[in-house]
């Protein structure tokens, strides 16, 4: 198909569509006039090095060639789904008047007639696209509209002499920059201005809101003596702080200059080569650089380079179209020039693809003769600037984890001196608190492979173990005791008390069944000094996400809950790293919940805080036997005066855009709150409502320390409640809510509803990650079945009433040869005896007793494992 003056170039999701009318193949054999919109697309192959058609497809448009024309085309979001799609605005002309209509091209290449609008003039100033899809135009100074919500007409309350600029900006919805005439400023002799004030003020710069129909100030876009001679604006980045617009733009004048502003104040300035430029697009490119085409009126082009310096890096003339995307799939951008070519009228026939870096494609050139070198290079050359990358930040990881390290031995040896000095001057030496020690795993290396001292007391407190010397402590590793806790705190929420302990797992142990139990200090003999709670685990990430598993027993309980804990690379697989300011490397906190009021009839009361886990080591693959540990974590003192003066309880405020409360008010909410999940898809629709219905509708605000989750500041049942909300693409993601009861979680779907596409599923989901689940349910499966194997095989004997394997006699069997026993008549009957021994062995084996005590403990083995396997296949189901 040949090329025409009206044919349009458009990038979308990395191919080239190109746009052109021609006449229908049955047409030219009638002689029939009337005209066809045709699209093509067209991708990159990266074997040919030459752009290829992907699919193509045809709107009628019923008018012949001299009434029809394409004005421009543009990708615009589609308000109904928000989908982003390619948009093309047609003329059709009629004898009093010009029609105007909008079509929408959809990815089975099917155009959608989006609305039409007639005038009595031709559209030619200032046509813009947006949003909607939404047509903005400019005539006699007037600032028109119409949108497809609407399909009216409508007129902006400014008068302007041109338009630089349209699109979204945060907060303020569809905004027009625009330059205005302005009178001079109020003075009793106009006649004293100098020509120089007269040519600043005779105009100025603005932003006018479509969607709230008010100015913005323009100084936060730059200073008003611009307004005079820039042509064009591109605005990179907009974001709100501390309730102030935040704007990063680059601008072309008249001057031929491209200016960088940053909030208003520019930031650079670069002398542009030719004359006349029009247009201007960025690029981010595979070495994360800020790249700047203009387009000029003359048909060159160049390109700016921010990084290093704000220079021209390239330009190029008879440049047809600069277009920007991922043409070539690497993940990053960048820029295609379509050049003018008499000779050549094919579609796309010659073009180059660069970044200014290692991407670099252009047509004419015979890639088979030199595709190792210049593929291969390239390719090299990515590979070693991404590995290059890799290094520079595992280094600097390396780096802080190194100086943490220094600091915490530093602080060990300074603790193991005082210790010693102590031991010298005969004086007992004060343990630190759990507030003073932060990290247990490098004092024990330290410890372990440090000459025992006789008598130095231990840096940390030991509660399962009696006290005793080091040396004897230190003498083996299995048999040293293990530290894990950190910190201890506590919070008042509502009328319930939460208790926390923060833990560091080490690599090599593995804990499990883990709870909290509150025992009153006080002697109290009318009532039991074991508090009634209920324990969860939290287990942070990096990217802050909570899993919290309950266990709700009285403690310390005869039976709980297997909690998820897993090792490290498990954790890696289901929280992939993201950006966070949270760090905390596997830690995990474990809080306890009770009720506040039956605490406060004391007044003062002080509570013992026993942390109890399982020790569970696998080594060599094999599973070993867990032992039940208590740590002694400390106390806590909890007084009516403390609680009236608001002492623990959780402070969630807004500050700006952000919710600032500390890590421990975060879990106090997250324990108290019951957790449900609902994934959420739409099949033709994405989901940006359900983002816009968290910030607006339900008052959502980030918190500082984990921006991931929401906290919800509206008044009502509703305040209070946490939310996380997690894409996986643009049409289905996973919602989070962590609430107080069923009420508010109704209240909140209740109110999600209303905003979701008509389409959209909400579906519950089971609590837990597939792949974690079933490698737990196969070490609960593999526990069962070792439970029933003991069950099955141990025995009570007569004469120590104790229990023995059944196959203990066979290895009490004398070892000789067989053929020795036979050789004689003695030995054919001591086999005999043996072998008759066995069978009666046998026999016994098979028709053992157990008394109800053995009997009552295997049973309930046996239960608590099979419930462990059933629950975790519920959770799976």
């Amino acid at each position: 198909m040949l090329l025409s003056e009206q044919d349009q170039f458009l990038s979308y999701n990395g191919e080239v569509l190109v746009f052109q009318l021609s006449k229908p193949k049955h047409a030219e054999e009638a002689d029939d006039d009337t005209m066809n919109l045709c699209v093509r697309r067209m991708v990159f192959n990266r074997d040919t090095k030459l752009f290829v058609q992907k699919s193509s497809g045809v709107f009628n448009t019923g008018a012949s060639h001299s009434e029809i024309e394409i004005i421009c085309c543009s990708c615009t979001t589609d308000s109904r789904t928000g989908i982003i799609l390619p948009c093309i605005l047609m003329k059709k002309k009629k004898r009093n008047s010009v029609k105007y209509f909008l079509l929408l091209l959809h990815s089975s290449n099917q155009f959608e007639p989006s609305f039409y609008f007639k005038l009595d003039y031709e559209l030619k100033e200032d046509i813009r696209l947006f949003a909607g899809p939404s047509l903005l135009w400019r005539h006699a100074n007037k600032l028109f509209y119409i949108s497809s919500n609407t399909c009216v007409v409508q007129s902006a309350p400014v008068h302007l002499s041109s338009v630089v600029w349209t699109g979204e900006i945060v907060g303020e919805g569809t905004v027009v920059l625009g330059i205005r005439a302005a009178g001079l400023p109020w003075t009793g002799d106009p006649a004293g201005f100098s020509v120089s004030d007269r040519a600043i003020w005779g105009s100025e710069f603005f932003g006018y809101a479509i969607q709230s129909q008010k100015f913005l100030t323009a100084t936060c876009f730059m200073p008003h003596a611009y307004s005079r001679v820039v042509s064009s604006v591109y605005i990179c980045r907009s974001e709100r702080w501390r309730k102030q617009l935040q704007i990063l733009l680059v601008a072309i004048t008249h001057k031929n200059q491209l200016i960088w502003f940053q909030n208003g104040v520019p930031k650079g300035v670069c002398e542009l080569p030719y004359e006349k430029p029009c247009s201007v697009k960025p690029a981010l490119t595979s070495s994360r650089d800020l790249l700047f085409a203009v387009s000029f009126a003359s048909g060159n082009s160049c390109v700016v380079q921010r990084r290093d310096s704000f220079q021209v890096a390239s330009k190029w003339q008879k440049v047809k179209c600069v277009l920007v995307d991922d043409f070539i799939g690497s993940g990053s951008e960048q820029l295609l020039l379509l050049f003018k070519d008499d000779s050549n009228t094919d579609v796309l026939s010659t073009f180059k693809i660069t970044d200014l870096g290692e991407v670099n494609y252009a047509s004419g050139i015979n890639y088979k003769q030199d595709v190792p070198a210049a593929e291969g290079l390239q390719e090299n050359g990515l590979l070693t600037v991404r590995a290059l990358e890799t290094r520079l930040q595992a280094g600097w990881t390396s780096v802080r984890e190194l100086q943490q390290h220094l600091g915490l031995q530093k602080r060990v040896i300074l603790e193991s001196c005082r210790a010693l000095i102590d031991l010298v001057e005969e004086r007992t030496h004060i343990l630190p608190n759990s507030r003073e020690v932060k990290c247990r795993r490098w004092a024990r290396s330290l410890l372990n492979s440090a000459k025992p001292l006789e008598g130095l007391v231990s840096l940390w407190d030991d509660v399962e173990n009696p006290p005793g010397s080091l040396s004897k402590e230190t003498s083996s590793a299995s048999e040293a005791p293990e530290h894990f806790t950190e910190e201890l705190w506590q919070r008042v929420v509502g009328d319930s008390l939460v208790v926390g302990v923060k833990l560091t797992e080490p690599f090599h142990l593995s804990l499990s069944d883990v709870s909290l139990s509150l025992v009153m200090d006080q002697d109290f003999s009318s009532i039991s000094p074991v508090i009634k709670c209920q324990s969860k685990i939290i287990k942070l990430n990096k990217a802050f996400s909570a899993l919290a598993v309950c266990s709700s027993q009285i403690e310390p309980p005869p039976k709980k809950i297997k909690l998820d804990l897993h090792s490290k690379n498990d954790r890696k697989e289901k929280f992939p790293e993201r950006s966070s300011r949270i760090q905390l490397d596997g830690a995990k906190t474990v809080t306890a919940v009770t009720s506040l009021s039956p605490l406060l009839a004391f007044h003062r009361v002080c509570c013992v805080v026993l942390l109890h886990a399982r020790k569970q080591n696998h080594q060599n693959d094999s599973l070993q036997q867990s032992k039940k540990i208590t740590v002694l974590c400390g106390k806590i003192l909890l007084s009516l005066e403390d609680i009236s003066n608001g002492r623990y309880s959780i402070k969630m405020l807004r500050d700006n855009s952000y919710c600032t409360g500390s890590m421990e008010d975060i879990l106090a909410v997250l324990t108290v709150s019951v957790r449900f999940s609902f994934q959420i898809v739409s099949c033709d629709s994405t989901l940006t409502p359900v983002s816009s219905w968290l910030l607006g509708e339900m008052e959502c605000t980030p918190f500082k320390e984990c921006q991931d989750n929401v906290f919800c500041h509206k008044a009502g049942n509703v305040h209070g409640t946490i939310f996380n909300w997690a894409l996986k693409n643009p049409f289905e993601g996973v919602l989070t809510i962590f609430c107080r009861n069923l009420t508010v979680l109704f209240q909140c779907l209740h109110s999600l509803t209303r905003v979701l596409p008509p389409s959209c599923s909400v579906k519950l989901l089971r609590s837990g990650n597939k792949g974690v689940l079933t490698e737990q349910l196969a070490l609960a499966l593999e526990k069962e079945m070792l439970t029933l194997k003991n069950s099955l095989f141990l025995k009570e004997t007569k004469a120590g009433n104790s229990l023995t394997w059944g196959n203990e006699s066979g290895k009490k069997m004398n070892n000789a040869p067989l053929a020795s026993l036979l050789d004689t008549e003695e030995g054919v009957q001591q086999f005999r005896k043996k072998l008759q021994k066995e069978r009666e062995e046998s026999v016994q084996s098979m028709n053992q007793t157990m008394n109800g005590a053995l009997y009552q403990k295997t049973a309930l083995k046996i239960a608590e494992a099979q419930l462990s396997s059933d629950m975790i296949v519920w959770r799976l189901a």
